[in-house]
Order: structure tokens, then C-alpha cells, then sequence
């Protein structure tokens, strides 16, 4: 084997790219600044305890174990940093009211979650916790839907549900309910087959919750035609009634956005999501930009319940989405220890530019930059001028 080469679904990010996705991160995180979000760096291993506080949730199968060789104990690298940023203002900061974070960092995954997806993420997101109405999760979607716009993505579509309408209905049958997490998948992957399967299969399974959960598969797209077409169908239970005001309140907040409703969407493959759920999508997309939702009572996990609303993206997967990142003009620099030289170079590098001062012999060769002026000696000076009018330098 090559020693060069890299574990799959892993790869190396090069010049030009690296210095896009670093600069996205600046801006976003500076937007996040601009709405008031404080800025958190947890670390990217913990005990697994910790990192796998929901348990049972699909997130625990994402996350790669390690022997800590100080203490023996087994640790993990984060799959998903919500849970620690939920750690961090519950046991931490412990403020009695509301709390904006934001951060980024890389993740690892244990295995990929699709043929093209890479196990490493570099995942930039916001959390507000402490204030349980539905105002915090408006919030919260304004600037997710900021942050796609920032990052120069057109005609977004704001994709919304709340799971507790597909909960209320599964609850109506205790046989399904013991199969939640798999009803719930497939509920999500719009498996019809496999719903009918489940219903033939499980004995004693009530065949009109069965119908009813398929019904929901079939409720998607345009907001307010979907929520008027889904308070037909399905029944008045207080949960799914208390369900759709909020969905309303959402839609009426949202009312200038290309908006879609999609009732089988229960959330992110996280497992830990208790309230609204959103995704932001967009054409050429094949799959979301951004995924969020309300996730009440994490903190709880770590010693103190808080209500929670949050998003995050792939900001690797964003950055090579939108254009690419263009070359940056700079300025060829002879060798040489000469004091005015220097001082040139320091003042050009002072205003911003990109000075490269060549070592001795060296062929400039950069996929990032393009050299279009040089600094050359003029008389008892030096000066810039650009390459194509420079004729030989004096010594």
C-alpha cells in the first residue's frame, strides 16, 4: 500500500479550496457575531459517556472509540458537536437565561452516511438555549437562512415539520410505538414498501395507524395548500392540533421565502430532536444545506434541562458547492536583506497585499495566487511595476 494514500471517505483539502472554506468560516462566524452568538471551541475528543449521553440515539453508531492513555478509560471523537455545545451551557456557563452559541469544528464519522459523503465535516453551526416559545426558533431559521445567502447560495427553499404530528399518530398504537426509531426512518425515507411491510409483520399492528402513516408520506410541498390538505386528513388529536398552530405561526413568519412543508421529515438522523425541524435546500443541491430543529431537554443529560433550538452545515460541503474560490493577485519580491527592500515589502504587506519574496533560485509556482507586478530596483530605489512593462532589474 501506498503510504501516501488515505482511509476512504477521507481527503486532503488543497490551497485554494482550504483558503475558501476559511474564509466562509469568517464570514459566517462574524454574522453569527452580528446576531449576538458567542463563540465556543469544545474539544474534539471526551469521554464516550459524554459525547453518547442520548442514548440509543443513531449518533452513538457515528462515533469513532479510543482508549485514553492517561486514564484508561474509552473516549470518542465527536460525530456531532450540539450535544457538546448543550453540555457547555448547561454545565458550564449555567446562565439563568437565554444563551446564543456558535462554533465550528471538524467531526469525524465512523462510517460515511452516503456514497459521496466524507466521514470528515467541518460542521459551523448556532444554538439559542433558554427560551422555550416558538420566537427562538424563528430566529434561529432567519439566520440559517443568512447563512446560505451569505455563502452566495441562490433561490434557497426553507423546508419545514414538526414531528410531533407523525408522534401522535404512532402513539395511538402501542405495537408500532415499541418500533418507534424504525417506524420513524422510514417515515422519513418515505418507505411506503417497507410501512406496509411493518404492518403485516407485527402482530396486533392497527392497519388504520398503519394507512395514516402512510397518508403522511403523501403531505408535502407548497406551506399553507400542505397544512390545509393535512388538517383534513388526519385526526383532530390535541397534539397534532397544538402542532399545526405552530406550524401556521412558522409559515406566517416565513410567508416571503420559497416555503414547503414536509410532514414525514422527522429530523435529522440524530435521533435527538423534540420540536420543529427544518431543512434549507436548494436547486443543484442533492441533498439538504442546512438541517435544525428544536431539541428541548438535551442539557437535562448533563445536569441541567433547558429548552434548545439550533442548525449546522457542512462547511466543506457548502464552500465547494458555491463559486470557487478565485486567485489572489500578488507581488514577485527578489532575495535579499537590503533595509529599503524590506521595508517596502513590510508596508505592501501592511496594506493587505500578498508579497512573495522569492528565495534564491525559486520558480514561483502557486495554484492560489497570480503574480502580475514585481518589486524591482529603480535607481537608488524600489518600486513596483507591473511584470508585462518590467524590463531587467538593475543590480
Amino acid at each position: 500500500m501506498s503510504n501516501w494514500l488515505l482511509p476512504e471517505h477521507l481527503a486532503d483539502v488543497l490551497p485554494a479550496e482550504a483558503r475558501h472554506q476559511e474564509e466562509l468560516r469568517r464570514a459566517l462566524l462574524d454574522l453569527y457575531r452580528s446576531y449576538g452568538f458567542e463563540l465556543v471551541a469544545p474539544p474534539l475528543a471526551e469521554y464516550l459517556e459524554s459525547l453518547q449521553a442520548i442514548s440509543g440515539s443513531p449518533l452513538n453508531l457515528r462515533t469513532n472509540k479510543l482508549v485514553d492513555q492517561l486514564s484508561g478509560r474509552t473516549m470518542g471523537v465527536r460525530a456531532d458537536m450540539t450535544p457538546q455545545v448543550a453540555r457547555i451551557d448547561a454545565h458550564l456557563l449555567n446562565r439563568p437565561g437565554v444563551t446564543r452559541l456558535c462554533y465550528c469544528g471538524s467531526v469525524l464519522h465512523a462510517r460515511p452516511e452516503g456514497l459521496l459523503a466524507q466521514r470528515e465535516r467541518l460542521q459551523i453551526g448556532a444554538e439559542i438555549y433558554g427560551y422555550a416559545g416558538v420566537e427562538a426558533d424563528i430566529e434561529i431559521i432567519r439566520l440559517a437562512l443568512a447563512s446560505v445567502a451569505k455563502a452566495g447560495v441562490e433561490n434557497s427553499r426553507l423546508d419545514l415539520n414538526l414531528p410531533a404530528v407523525g408522534y401522535a399518530l404512532l402513539k395511538q398504537d402501542a405495537v408500532l410505538h415499541r418500533h418507534a426509531q424504525y417506524v420513524l426512518d422510514l417515515l422519513s425515507a418515505k418507505d411506503n414498501p417497507g410501512l406496509r411491510a411493518l404492518g403485516e409483520t407485527l402482530p396486533g399492528a392497527d392497519r388504520g395507524v398503519i394507512q395514516q402513516l402512510l397518508g403522511l408520506t403523501e403531505l408535502y410541498g407548497q406551506a399553507l395548500p400542505t397544512l390545509e390538505k393535512a388538517r383534513q386528513q388526519l385526526p383532530q388529536l390535541p397534539e397534532i392540533t397544538h402542532a399545526f398552530a405552530q406550524l401556521q405561526e412558522l409559515i406566517v413568519a416565513f410567508s416571503a421565502h420559497n416555503l414547503t412543508l414536509d410532514l414525514a421529515d422527522m429530523g435529522s438522523s440524530y435521533g435527538y430532536h423534540t420540536g420543529v425541524v427544518f431543512c434549507v435546500y436548494a436547486q443543484g443541491w442533492h441533498n439538504a444545506i442546512v438541517r435544525g430543529g428544536r431539541y428541548d431537554g438535551i442539557g437535562k443529560l448533563y445536569g441541567r434541562e433547558r429548552p434548545a433550538t439550533g442548525f449546522s452545515l457542512d462547511l466543506r460541503v457548502l464552500s465547494a458547492a458555491v463559486d470557487s474560490a478565485t486567485q489572489i493577485p500578488a507581488i514577485q519580491a527578489p532575495w535579499g536583506t537590503d533595509p529599503q527592500l524590506l521595508a517596502v515589502i513590510d508596508e505592501l504587506r501592511q496594506q493587505g497585499k500578498v508579497v512573495l519574496q522569492c528565495l534564491p533560485d525559486e520558480t514561483p509556482s502557486s495554484d492560489e495566487f497570480v503574480i502580475r507586478q514585481q518589486i524591482v530596483r529603480s535607481g537608488d530605489q524600489w518600486v513596483v511595476k507591473p511584470i508585462s512593462t518590467t524590463s531587467s532589474t538593475d543590480s
